[in-house]
């Protein structure tokens, strides 16, 4: 397998649908804004546990919030 594999997300996107902050995923989730910021602008890989957390706070599966490229 291959170790050039990105994780990229569609978070704001879902984000946006839901009508939700940066903030209020970031309290739904248990983390800061600023972490959120920074998986969404793919400066940081979250943890399985905190991606599935996302996926949950945004009713979406994994394979529509994450991919990858």
């Amino acid at each position: 397998m291959e170790n050039n594999l990105k994780l990229n997300n569609h978070i704001r996107m879902w984000r946006a649908e839901k009508r939700k902050t940066q903030e209020e995923l970031a309290e739904m989730v248990g983390v800061s804004r600023q972490t959120i910021c920074s998986i969404e602008n793919l400066q940081f890989c979250p943890s399985a546990k905190l991606a599935l957390l996302i996926c949950v706070a945004l009713d979406k599966n994994f394979e529509d919030v994450f991919y990858f490229e």
